[in-house]
């Protein structure tokens, strides 16, 4: 027995505006580093100009992404479409891992070519300042978006602008060692343990965001038991399984013996049961199988096939 629960609200629109935002920003900054890069002859400005061009991607990628990701189930997708949105944030998490490689390989190859002295003066690292202010004012856009509408996409977005954040600094603390201090080395030492700063940025993406995409459990069965069995006329709930993602949508399974002789009280207990499942953990979609006195389990969590 199942029951649909009320549409979900969508806020793909307001999703869309914010991405669009990003796209012409990192596009800007994209270009503006990549001028300033080629003027002063700096491989780590180019990279940082690199960086920033995978922000842009990633925009635009989550603006296809957020296209698919309706909220509300359809006939091909009676489930909804909630894993369009992890995917791109999936995808997002390449483009990290993109980047710490290609600005790794960047300082070998400053390292390979003698560490040239560069041409650079006080005004292009005022200029990246600039830069890094747009980029932070960007990112806190983002994620409080995000945060506000529950989108998995602004969020991952959000947390590769950080790393940009971070990459204009490391390459700025390195640029004001070399004209300074004669430190040429200095931008280059430091892309090791950025690379390393990138390489985390990308696992708390997947970490995220593949629980969503591989089933695994959102609720504990548990606490599904628990609320289930507080509901006057439930006399046992045994195989319990959840996916999804808690606070934006949760799929329940279970098989439930009720107290009741006829479909009519049956129904209306079922129903008792996910309102209280609703109360208790938010948009959540149940499908309860009722079944006769004798076959109560004390196996509450779903363990596959019965041996």
């Amino acid at each position: 027995m199942q029951r649909q629960p009320a549409a979900q609200q969508d806020h793909r629109q307001q999703v869309q505006r914010v991405l669009l935002v990003a796209l012409v920003v990192n596009v800007s900054m994209t270009l503006l580093k990549v001028v300033l890069g080629l003027f002063t002859g700096s491989l780590a400005i180019l990279a940082d100009a690199m960086h920033s061009a995978t922000d842009g991607f990633s925009s635009l990628l989550g603006l296809l992404t957020n296209g698919l990701s309706d909220p509300e189930p359809d006939r091909d997708h009676p489930y909804g479409h909630h894993k369009y949105e992890a995917i791109g944030a999936l995808a997002i998490a390449a483009f990290i891992l993109f980047t710490a490689f290609e600005i790794l390989q960047t300082a070998v190859e400053r390292l390979r070519g003698g560490l040239q002295p560069l041409r650079l003066e006080g005004q292009e690292l005022v200029v990246l300042l600039l830069v890094l202010g747009f980029n932070i004012l960007l990112a806190s856009y983002e994620r409080e978006e995000g945060r506000r509408l529950g989108s998995a996409l602004l969020t991952a977005d959000a947390t590769h602008t950080s790393s940009d954040i971070w990459t204009t600094v490391v390459v700025l603390v390195g640029l004001s060692g070399a004209v300074w201090l004669k430190l040429n080395w200095l931008d280059v030492a430091l892309a090791i343990p950025l690379c390393l700063l990138l390489v985390r940025v990308c696992w708390r993406v997947l970490r995220a965001n593949l629980p969503q995409l591989v089933d695994q459990i959102a609720i504990a069965p548990e606490a599904i038991h628990q609320v289930a069995m507080n509901v006057p006329g439930v006399l046992n709930c045994h195989d319990i399984a959840s996916r999804g993602v808690l606070g934006q949508q949760v799929f329940i399974d279970m098989h439930m013996v009720v107290d009741a002789t006829d479909l009519a009280t049956a129904h209306r207990i079922t129903e008792l049961v996910e309102e209280h499942l609703q109360d208790q953990f938010g948009r959540v979609r149940c499908t309860i199988h009722l079944e006769p006195r004798e076959y109560a389990s004390a196996a509450i969590t779903f363990k596959g096939t019965h041996g």
